[in-house]
């Protein structure tokens, strides 16, 4: 703990230098306009920060969501658990709702199969990059214990039996390779494909697509080359028993689970069914979905990609595959066909089929296969069909697999809040949900999970392309969907279909008051929409305004003489704009165009839930469309919206149903203007908006923002796809595109933001670091007081963040007042103040008064952020008015009245006196100004080299830090007030504009990020919930009796062969079969990492679980030991007893009477 103690004499500002090296409190930065300010009084600050960097530490806790771009599936049927590896070398691993586990392989290979060791607490994963993978499950952040790199074939199909430490790998060369999973190792013992063929046979058999062991006989292994040729291969006598040619390439191959037949799926949509007894030809050869022609021939199909043969003892057989459809109708969906007797069932699938799996009562493949579900992995969802009934419903999902239901395009992140908002939003969330499920159980049921002790409520807001909003349930690092509402309700459904834009309702940002539950949308063509929840349904009418907010000026700024000491004058109070939707510049109606979407005039009928009650439109303006929202900020307590864009900035009164304020943004300064703005030169040929690119203070850095805050497309966009988007600024924004859609992208990356350079024609290309930017960095880079011509500073002024507040508007305030803060793109901080009735009554006739002309703040960077503080470091509230039911039943007894909570900022503050302080961040920097004085008592250069993207004030361990997420992919946490660096992590470079995009902090030290199109990730920068994460996560792995396999009787035990006396040892050690080339594969023993040391070593919680476990296991084994030594007694007493009979009946016999 450190107590930081700021004397203010009146003259100067004075303070050490920060770590991190940044200059804190300079003489340059003293005062509002950088000069020395006399304050009214001296006076102390007194503030003791309890955050230390000890109290934080960043590290993933969960990621929620489907799995992007899937490659593999895997099933352990004993402990219940579902393993899917990614195209990106991601592993998810699922059991219960709560269990929910990410894996990540260090080389970003695709996975291209996963093996359970069955009940073992085990995964064998096989990538791309030639490797395989043991992971140890028994933890709760399972690790690599070993690895096996392949050097000179490359691997195509694993298999692994049941109750078996060899695994069998099969390569692109046709060889088949058997790795010892204990030590993971090669054995010397390997079927070379020249051998398992014929030696007549001229060409090469193709990859090994297919490995399996007979159920009949565990010495028999079946391999399936791809051209077609299948060949059952006797281990003990390393020779073929039999091979069977087909002309057509072999997908995959299914045993009957006695171990008589198997059948193959084919390239040509055929099955056949091979019999062991005559293997020349096949038994029954099917085209399931080819149908006979006029001309007596059938019809091509498409290939069945996977096939499973499965027995049921009440039933006839299932035959479950994928694919095989004819090629006759194009456009059809992707198929599950299921075939249970003479039924034939077809599942069409809403995307392609990656892998499917039968889930089965049992785990040996000898016996009756029972299958209950089939689990069906496609490319953007995981179903799950239930095979016990007729009609085959599909299970209900409990995991979150449908975030991505529409591309995600904004994200908010809400801690501590209400603990009433989520039973009543789940309430009647509810009642919409889906019907026709399955009334069974969710089969994938494994792991443990429990509710921690270090859980509060939590929500996660997303936004869609589509205009739906859903509210998440985030509380306990779980996801559920509570409620989700859908924006385009509002609008008018276009006439014809067609709106002439793919996304026209896309959600741009969202602003949520979680105390008064008023919530507010911003949508991608210029449109506001005001919620109201409301627990009843009601007849509403949704009122909407039009603003003109598109200036028509175009400003050129020039840097003042005293710029580098700008000193502001005290503003003179300016009367407020008109208050109407009046256009900051003058002129006429005409050529003004309404929005494409056109609100609901009518009457209707909303249900329980958030109800639309206001909607705020921008205009288009001589054929083009408005400039997008940049910011917005509502307050429930004063009843005002505001909002701003490039061009100006509006306000709106929501309990009156006016606007109050819609000004340019040069306009709100007065003059107290800190640029020289000159007219631009008539000569010039005036540029339309949409060909304006706002340009900053470094052409680099303006490049890279550029590109990043583009557009949402690589939001919307369910692919990694980073090609440049082409934007051609020369054309006409009206003309030459396929969309509407494209127009608005190209007008949100020029203009939504300010330091983007201005080019005439350019391309929207990933973000990325390269020398040619360095350099470009090093020669362009200018400080804001560099000298540059005022033609060479073509800018416009964007509007960047906004917030309501009770504060100082001037210095001479004495006490605080209504004011709203307005943050602009070049490092501008303006408080715009406000006169509101305090009585009910007079609130909703009397008019609200506000108008520039309050204090001017200035900071390096577009400004990102506004905090306020007391004067001994409390985070003060904006107030707002507790909920009410708008349409709860009248009481004539009562009088229905606003309830206001409002948090003073002298509320607590004997020893200051009246005043507080305000914490700014801008992309640069961070300030922190004491008003009403304006004085700048700490500052902080947060990165010199990159550009912060996202910052937050946020409440960590019973304090408050900021919180800021850079562009180099940095997360950092600064104190308050001093704004001492505490944390500064590398932990995340920003690859994709969906990061930028979606990153935010919240409370309690924690953040999210839209880690690819389909997944959120959840990170923690706090030590103590790093602590507690393990009591917090699910386990994967818990022990369970190995079901005993079936007594298969004397008869079937000694006609149906002698498996129970194959010794895989015996065969693939080293004594028999000796060692492998060391140059064919290199073992790579598993880092089981020292994050995993360090997890496995941290909690007694997790000590006395592992030694449970420990003493289960060995209580487990000592069990099975004694069983078999038991059985090994009998054996030996039924062995003497029968040698003693046969002694005895033979003892007095010559050896002729033998």
């Amino acid at each position: 703990m450190k107590k930081f103690r700021k004397v203010l004499d009146g003259l100067t500002t004075s303070s050490p230098v920060s770590g991190g090296g940044g200059t804190v409190g300079s003489p340059s930065c003293g005062s509002a306009a950088g000069t020395p300010t006399t304050a009214p009084t001296p006076r102390e600050i007194d503030v003791q920060e309890t955050l230390v960097s000890e109290n934080f530490q960043l590290c993933k806790t969960v990621r929620h969501g489907f799995p992007y771009q899937p490659t593999a599936l895997a099933f352990d049927p004993v402990q219940k658990i579902l393993a899917i590896g990614s195209r990106s070398g991601g592993v998810r691993i699922l059991g219960r709702p709560g269990v929910d586990c990410y894996c990540q392989h260090e080389s970003g290979a695709a996975v291209l199969q996963l093996q359970f060791l069955i009940n073992e607490g085990a995964l064998v994963t096989a990538c791309a990059d030639d490797t395989l993978h043991l992971w140890n499950l028994r933890q709760r952040r399972p690790a690599v214990l070993h690895s096996l790199k392949f050097n000179r074939e490359r691997i195509t199909f694993c298999h692994l039996p049941f109750q078996s430490k060899w695994l069998y790998v099969g390569t692109e060369r046709g060889n088949t390779h058997i790795v010892n999973i204990e030590s993971f190792i090669l054995s010397g013992y390997v079927i070379m494909w020249n051998k398992a063929i014929e030696l007549s046979t001229k060409t090469h058999p193709g990859p090994v697509v297919h490995l399996s062991d007979s159920p009949k006989d565990e010495g028999k292994l079946l391999i399936g080359f791809e051209s077609g040729t299948v060949v059952q291969w006797d281990l003990r006598a390393k020779k073929v028993d039999f091979r069977i040619y087909y002309d057509e390439a072999i997908h995959s191959v299914s045993w009957h689970h006695e171990g008589k037949q198997f059948m193959c799926s084919h390239s040509d949509g055929s099955l056949t069914l091979w019999n062991l007894r005559n293997t020349t030809k096949p038994f029954q050869v099917t085209f399931p979905h080819g149908k006979i022609q006029k001309d007596g021939r059938k019809e091509s199909c498409k290939p069945i990609l996977k096939v499973e043969y499965k027995t049921s003892r009440s039933s006839e057989p299932f035959i479950i595959f994928s694919g095989g459809l004819s090629y006759d109708k194009a456009g059809r969906r992707p198929t599950l066909t299921i075939m249970h007797g003479k039924a034939i069932t077809v599942l069409e699938m809403d995307h392609p089929i990656v892998e499917f799996m039968v889930l089965c009562e049992t785990p040996y493949n000898n016996e009756v296969q029972e299958p209950y579900a089939v689990v069906v992995l496609l490319e953007k969802d995981l179903i799950v069909v239930d095979l016990t009934q007729s009609n085959f419903p599909v299970f209900e999902n409990p995991y979150p697999m449908d975030v991505h239901e529409s591309p995600v395009t904004c994200t908010a992140y809400f801690a501590d809040c209400p603990p009433d908002i989520i039973p009543i939003l789940y309430s009647i969330g509810a009642k919409h949900k889906k019907t026709g499920y399955s009334q069974k159980e969710w089969p994938i049921s494994g792991g443990t999970w429990t509710l921690g002790s270090h859980t509060y409520p939590e929500i996660i807001i997303t936004g869609h392309a589509d205009g739906s909003i859903k509210f998440w349930d985030a509380s306990a690092i779980t996801l559920q969907m509570l409620y989700k509402m859908k924006t385009s309700k509002v609008f008018e459904k276009p006439k014809g279909g067609d709106t002439g834009d793919d996304d026209p309702f896309a959600v741009q940002m969202v602003s949520w008051c979680p105390q008064s539950r008023i919530f507010c949308v911003v949508g991608i063509a210029a449109h506001i929409i005001l919620y109201r929840f409301s627990k009843y349904d009601a007849n509403t009418q949704i009122v909407s305004l039009e603003v003109r907010l598109q200036c028509e000026t175009e400003d050129v700024i020039s840097p003042s003489e005293t710029e580098n000491n700008p000193c502001f004058s005290e503003p003179g109070p300016h009367s407020p704009h008109h208050q109407h939707a009046s256009s900051p510049r003058g002129g006429t109606p005409e050529g003004m165009k309404d929005s494409c979407l056109k609100v609901k005039e009518r009457s209707v009928r909303v249900p329980p839930g958030y109800q639309a009650e206001l909607v705020v439109q921008l205009l288009w303006v001589d054929g083009e469309p408005p400039q997008q929202i940049t910011s917005v900020d509502i307050n429930s307590a004063y009843g005002l919206l505001a909002f701003g864009n490039c061009n100006g900035l509006a306000v709106v009164d929501y309990l009156q149903k006016t606007i109050l304020l819609c000004m340019s943004t040069l306009d709100l300064y007065g003059s107290s203007d800190p640029y020289q703005r000159l007219t631009r030169s008539p000569r010039r040929n005036r540029q339309s908006t949409s060909e304006f690119c706002m340009r900053g203070l470094s052409n680099f850095y303006s490049d890279s923002k550029k590109r990043i805050r583009t557009s949402y497309q690589s939001l919307t966009e369910l692919s990694d796809n980073q090609q440049s988007i082409d934007m051609e600024r020369s054309r006409s924004p009206t003309s030459g595109y396929a969309s509407r859609r494209a127009m608005l992208q190209q007008l949100h990356g020029v203009t939504m933001y300010s330091h983007d350079e201005h080019h005439t024609t350019t391309t929207s290309t990933p973000y990325c670091w390269s020398e040619r930017a360095e350099s470009r960095e090093n020669s362009f880079s200018r400080s804001r007081s560099s000298s540059v011509s005022s033609i060479d500073r073509d800018t416009k002024e964007a509007i960047t963040t906004l917030q309501f507040g009770e504060s100082f508007a001037r210095k001479n305030d004495l006490i605080p007042t209504p004011c709203l803060w307005v943050g602009t793109s070049l490092g501008v901080v303006l408080l715009i103040p406000m006169s509101i009735p305090t009585d009910q009554e007079e609130r909703m006739e009397e008019s609200v008064t506000m108008g520039p002309g309050g204090a001017v703040l200035m900071l390096k960077g577009s400004v990102l952020r506004f905090g306020f503080l007391d004067c001994v470091g409390t985070l003060i509230q904006s107030p707002y008015e507790v909920w009410r039911d708008p349409n709860a039943p009248e009481d004539p007894d009562r009088l229905r009245r606003r309830k206001l909570v409002h948090f003073s900022p002298s509320s607590s503050q004997d020893t200051c006196g009246e005043g507080h302080l305000a914490v700014v961040c801008s992309e640069r920097q961070a300030k922190v100004f004491l008003m009403p004085s304006q004085s700048c008592l700490f500052v902080h250069n947060i990165t010199e080299s990159s550009f912060v993207l996202r910052a937050d004030i946020v409440s960590v361990c019973n304090s408050v830090c900021l919180a800021c997420f850079c562009a180099n992919g940095h997360v950092m946490t600064l104190s308050l007030p001093s704004l001492r660096p505490l944390m500064d992590v590398n932990y995340l470079p920003l690859t994709d504009m969906r990061i930028a995009r979606t990153f935010c902090f919240t409370n309690g030290g924690q953040a999210l990020y839209l880690s690819s199109p389909t997944e959120i990730q959840r990170i923690t920068y706090s030590q103590e919930m790093c602590d507690n994460l393990q009591e917090m996560l699910g386990e994967l792995f818990t022990p369970i009796e190995t079901p005993e396999a079936q007594n298969r009787g004397f008869l079937k035990g000694f006609f149906g062969g002698n498996s129970n006396n194959f010794d895989r040892e015996e065969l693939f050690g080293e004594a028999a079969a000796g060692k492998a080339s060391r140059s064919l594969a290199q073992h790579i023993p598993g880092q089981a990492g020292m994050e995993g040391m360090k997890v496995a070593a941290s909690g007694v919680v997790g000590d006395l679980a592992r030694a449970r476990i420990a003493l289960d296991e060995r209580g487990q084994r000592l069990g099975e030991l004694e069983e078999r030594t038991a059985l090994m007694m009998t054996s030996a007493e039924v062995f003497s007893k029968h040698a003693h009979e046969m002694m005895l009946k033979y003892k007095d016999k010559k050896w002729y009477q033998l």
